[in-house]
């Protein structure tokens, strides 16, 4: 099956939440060492690509990455973040062959709400596989938020979100007390909807006949009315905006630099 070409998936904001597999599930950290070596290797790509970590969490065969991609070279630098790691693997256990798939998994990130909780997602994700509690686990970037940075912009997140630390803090334990990490919609497989479905999940879920009329409304209902639909439906706000015209054009997100 052909790969679709990921020049034509681009985030309008330049966020995308980020999977990286290893090959047939295979164990990809063996001990601290290896977990310090590809941060190593994580803070060499993000200087020379030049790209903002929002995120990370390094489990036992997969990395979830949450990278600001400023100069469109997401492809790239995630293709040499992993060769540098393979070819450190590969040497210090003797092995030959790849280490993670070639084609890594990627989503948009279109909004701040989304943004958010990608980043409580990810931290979650050592406690969902039952491995620890999220606050103790060591390789993940929530100490970065809650103490103090070294390979994170955590200052240009928590400013957007107008969070303290305290705050960042208090959003985690909120989503424990709810055990919102057993939720799917921010995995990368789930399956989109295609636009004739998502016109009628959102004139349902609206209660409305025409969909463009969404656009003739103020900008700060519109973009409330546009984080209901991407927080209550599979879909993104890349596939709302798609159809120009014929669907209603909603709204543009950006976020401050």
């Amino acid at each position: 099956m052909p790969r679709d070409c990921r020049e034509n998936q681009k985030s309008y904001t330049g966020v995308y939440h980020v999977i990286l597999r290893s090959i047939n599930q295979q164990e990809i950290f063996y001990d601290n060492t290896d977990r310090r070596k590809f941060l190593k290797c994580l803070k060499e790509t993000k200087e020379k690509y030049h790209y903002d970590l929002y995120a990370y969490v390094l489990m036992h065969n997969h990395v979830h990455l949450v990278i600001m991609d400023k100069e469109d070279k997401l492809s790239k630098a995630i293709q040499s973040l992993a060769i540098s790691y393979a070819l450190y693997f590969n040497k210090k256990y003797n092995r030959i062959g790849h280490v993670f798939y070639n084609r890594f998994k990627s989503k948009y990130v279109e909004n701040l709400p989304y943004l958010l909780n990608i980043i409580r997602y990810i931290h979650f994700n050592p406690e969902k596989a039952g491995m620890c509690k999220y606050s103790k686990f060591c390789w993940s970037s929530y100490h970065e938020y809650s103490q103090f940075s070294r390979l994170i912009e955590t200052e240009k997140v928590l400013k957007m979100a107008e969070m303290s630390k305290k705050d960042f803090e208090n959003f985690h334990v909120e989503y424990e007390r709810i055990k919102g990490y057993e939720k799917e919609e921010f995995e990368i497989e789930n399956v989109k909807v295609s636009d004739e479905q998502a016109i009628e999940k959102i004139k349902e879920l609206l209660h409305i006949e025409n969909i463009v009329s969404i656009q003739n409304e103020k900008v700060d209902k519109r973009d409330k009315i546009i984080a209901e639909i991407i927080s209550k439906m599979k879909i993104e706000k890349r596939q709302l905006a798609t159809k120009g015209e014929k669907y209603g054009k909603f709204c543009t997100l950006t976020y401050p630099q």
